[in-house]
Order: structure tokens, then C-alpha cells, then sequence
């Protein structure tokens, strides 16, 4: 990959989309993860208006710390970057007292984490509408369109995508590129939507390498039964993730009324 230009081709794309959409600059959840990180510092390259914004959710402490030595660098280094805490904490712990309970816990896990996603998501709009932003999405290309690893109208609920067309490795090579913070880089990718230390490897059972290496398999029209051992099992992991979550991934369906009928 051609560090360098990619860099300027995305700042050069972000721009120019700003610019014709008639908005102001960018607002960004900043997590203290890769994907955040360096969809930020391009955002401020681009010299238009930056909002960060750090929402913690019963957050790890090193993650709220990250984020924030993250925002600093990009306020040391861009002078049209702001930032807002905003604390959902009690946002989210008064919507969950004010749910219907539930027999266990563990029945809604997952539809507890995917709310966080979608707080944070109407935060970054409130912000938006407020200040004539663009919310900037920090997927990249194996999340958004081959394992579906966000939340529908979560972190999937964006304006534009700079880092979508790009693999995981190959956000850490630009993130290395730009001097994003090292605590960064060297953390283990998390989504952070689970109040405990649980890695992406550890909800999806494969790397992002790997994955990436399904990705392009499924792409040449391979199956599983090309291969053997780790690579049949995690050709497996990517296909069941690619199929379950393909809703995410493809136009929300219409139903068409035939003619004859209207």
C-alpha cells in the first residue's frame, strides 16, 4: 500500500465531501481504539472543524484514558479540533431501570451492548445537527462488509466511511504513518460495548488478519472445503458472520406493491 497517498487521497476525498455537502467540518465518537484514531486525525488533516467526542458508558478506565491522550495529540497537533465528554452512563442505566426486567441477565447481554452503540450514535447526531457536522463512521473494510462486526444504526449510523475500503492491518500501517499513540496501536481491538475486557478476537474466534484472509478466499469463490485445520475453521467463522449479519450490509428491503394493486 501506498501509505502516503492514501492518506491524501482520503483527507482530499473528506474534504471535497464536505465542502459540497455545505457543512462545516466532522464529529467523531472517539474510543480510544485504532479505528477511531485514525479516522480522526484524517478528519483534522482535512483542516475543517473537528468535535471529538469521548461518551464513556460504564467504560474501562484505559480506554476513557486512551481516548483522551488521543483527543490531546490531535489538539496539540490540528488547531480546529474540539472536544465534549459527554458521561451516558446514567443515560443508559436509567433507560435499562426503565426497561420491562428480565428473568436473567444474560437474556439480553447483547441487545444491552448494542444500545450503548446506538446512545453514542444519537449523541454524534445531536452534535451534528447542532453544529452542521458530518458524522464520520470508523469502520473499516472487514467490519462493515465482511463479518458485519457493528451495531445497526449504531456505529453503522454514519454519514461517510473514510476507512471502509481499507483492512484492519492496513489501518495500523497508517495509523504508524500519522504518529497515532502507541498505547493505541498496541492495544488489543475492542468495541468496548461490554463493560469488561473482552477482545474483537474474543466475541468473533479469529484475528483480523485471518479474517481478511476469509475475506479475499470468499472473494475468489472458495469453501470450506479448500482448506484444512485453522484455515477451515476460521473460513467457517468469517461465512456463518457474513451470513447472519448480511441485513447490515445490503439495502434495507422495500416492499414493492405491484401495480395492479395501487
Amino acid at each position: 500500500m501506498q501509505t502516503e497517498k492514501v492518506v491524501d487521497y482520503i483527507v482530499d476525498w473528506l474534504k471535497s465531501y464536505a465542502t459540497k455537502a455545505g457543512v462545516k467540518g466532522f464529529v467523531i465518537g472517539v474510543s480510544g481504539g485504532i479505528d477511531s484514531a485514525v479516522t480522526s486525525t484524517l478528519c483534522a488533516k482535512t483542516g475543517l472543524p473537528l468535535l471529538c467526542l469521548e461518551m464513556p458508558i460504564h467504560q474501562a478506565p484505559n480506554q476513557v484514558s486512551r481516548a483522551l491522550n488521543h483527543i490531546e495529540w490531535l489538539q496539540a497537533n490540528f488547531k480546529e479540533v474540539t472536544m465534549t465528554q459527554v458521561n451516558l452512563t446514567p443515560v443508559f442505566d436509567s433507560l435499562i431501570n426503565s426497561l420491562p426486567p428480565v428473568e436473567t441477565e444474560e437474556e439480553r447481554f447483547m441487545s444491552l451492548a448494542n444500545t450503548r452503540a446506538r446512545l453514542r450514535m444519537t449523541s454524534l447526531y445531536y452534535f451534528a445537527a447542532l453544529d452542521k457536522l458530518l458524522v464520520a463512521g470508523t469502520g473499516n473494510k472487514v467490519e462493515d462488509f465482511g463479518v458485519g462486526f457493528y451495531t445497526k444504526y449504531g456505529d453503522g449510523g454514519v454519514d461517510l466511511s473514510p476507512i471502509a475500503d481499507l483492512y484492519k492491518t492496513q489501518v495500523y500501517e497508517i495509523a504508524k504513518f500519522l504518529g497515532v499513540n502507541q498505547e493505541i496501536i498496541d492495544a488489543a481491538p475492542t468495541d468496548g460495548l461490554w463493560g469488561d475486557d473482552r477482545t474483537d478476537e474474543d466475541q468473533i474466534g479469529a484475528s483480523y488478519p485471518e479474517l481478511e484472509w476469509a475475506m479475499e478466499m470468499d472473494a475468489e469463490g472458495k469453501n470450506a472445503e479448500d482448506f484444512s485445520g485453522r484455515e477451515q475453521e476460521v473460513f467457517k467463522i468469517y461465512k456463518r458472520l457474513n451470513t447472519a449479519n448480511k441485513h447490515k450490509m445490503i439495502p434495507i428491503p422495500v416492499c414493492e406493491i405491484p401495480n395492479n394493486l395501487l
